[in-house]
C-alpha cells in the first residue's frame, strides 16, 4: 500500500514541467516547457477519464495530475474562468476605428458620462475631460489625447468604465509616485486609473482587467505602462504584453499611462 501511495503522490522522475507536470505521461522536459504542448498532453489525459465532462474541474485536473489534495483546484476555478472569459468576450480595439482630436475624442467621453456609461471618483476627474469638451484650456488639468483615446475604446468594450484618477495636478493629489506620476508631472494627464469596469471592481488580475490590457496592448505604443504586475503574480496570473511594460503599482486600481513615451496609438 505504502508504494502505491508513492507511486500516486510521484507521477515520474525528473524536474517538472508547466502545471507541475512529470515526464511520465507528459513527455520529456523541452515537451513539458512548451505551453502548447503541455496543455495539449494535459488534455490528452483528460479525454481518457472517463465521465471527465460531468466532474468538478477539480477533481478532473486530479484525476491527470494526481497531485496529493482532490480539491487543490477548487479556489483556482473562479478566477481562471474570469480570465478565460476575458480573453475570448467579443469586443476590441480595433472595433471602431477612433480619431486623433482631442476635443471630438472629449465630446465622446462626455456623452458617455451624461449617460451613465463613464463614471467618476472622489475628486472627480472627469471634468477635465468636459472642459476639453468645451474648447477651454485650464492651466495644469489637460489630458494628454492619447489617455482620451485609451478611454473611448475602453467604452467600446465596456458598457461602464469607472476612472479614479486621470490629471492629479489639477486636484491638487500628491499621492503614490507623487510630483513624479505620470498624473503629475509635464502638466499631468499623462495616465489614467480605472477602479471599475462593468460594475465591477478590479483586482488587476480579473477578466476585466485582463480583457482591457489585451485589448489595449496591440495599439499602444512601445513604452506605454501598465500596472500591477505584482497583483496579478499574487493571484497567480501573468499575461506577456508586446506593447506595455508592465510596473510594481499598488492593488486597488488598473493604471495605464503614455508618460514615458512618445509614440502614438494605431487606432485606424
Amino acid at each position: 500500500m505504502v508504494e502505491n501511495i508513492l507511486n500516486t503522490r510521484s507521477p515520474g522522475p525528473g524536474q517538472p514541467g508547466l502545471f507541475q507536470q512529470q515526464e511520465r505521461g507528459s513527455g520529456p522536459l523541452a515537451d513539458r516547457m512548451d505551453p502548447f504542448k503541455a496543455a495539449t498532453a494535459f488534455f490528452t489525459r483528460l479525454m481518457g477519464v472517463p465521465g471527465w465532462e460531468t466532474m468538478e474541474p477539480t477533481l478532473a485536473a486530479h484525476a491527470v495530475q494526481i497531485n496529493l489534495d482532490p480539491y487543490y483546484y477548487t479556489p483556482f476555478y473562479a478566477p481562471a474562468t474570469e480570465v478565460v472569459q476575458g480573453l475570448i468576450s467579443t469586443g476590441g480595439a480595433g472595433a471602431c476605428a477612433i480619431g486623433g482630436d482631442a476635443k471630438q475624442l472629449a465630446q465622446q467621453l462626455v456623452d458617455a458620462a451624461d449617460r451613465g456609461r463613464l463614471i467618476g471618483s472622489t475628486p472627480d476627474h472627469i471634468k477635465e475631460i468636459r472642459w476639453i469638451a468645451q474648447g477651454q484650456n485650464v492651466p495644469d488639468c489637460g489630458v494628454d489625447v492619447r489617455i482620451l483615446q485609451v478611454l473611448v475604446l475602453a467604452l467600446q468594450v465596456f458598457d461602464q468604465v469607472g476612472v479614479s484618477d486621470i490629471n492629479r495636478k489639477c486636484t491638487g493629489q500628491i499621492e503614490g509616485a507623487g510630483t513624479a506620476s505620470s498624473h503629475y508631472f509635464n502638466g499631468g494627464g499623462l495616465a489614467v486609473d480605472f477602479y471599475r469596469l462593468n460594475g465591477q471592481s478590479l483586482t488587476r488580475a480579473d477578466g476585466n482587467s485582463i480583457r482591457l490590457i489585451t485589448t489595449l496592448d496591440p495599439v499602444m505604443p512601445d513604452g506605454a505602462r501598465v500596472g500591477q504586475v505584482e497583483c496579478r503574480a499574487e493571484a497567480g496570473t501573468t499575461i506577456s504584453t508586446s506593447h506595455f511594460t508592465q510596473f510594481d503599482d499598488t492593488c486597488n486600481h488598473l493604471h495605464i499611462d503614455v508618460g514615458f513615451t512618445d509614440g502614438t496609438l494605431t487606432t485606424n
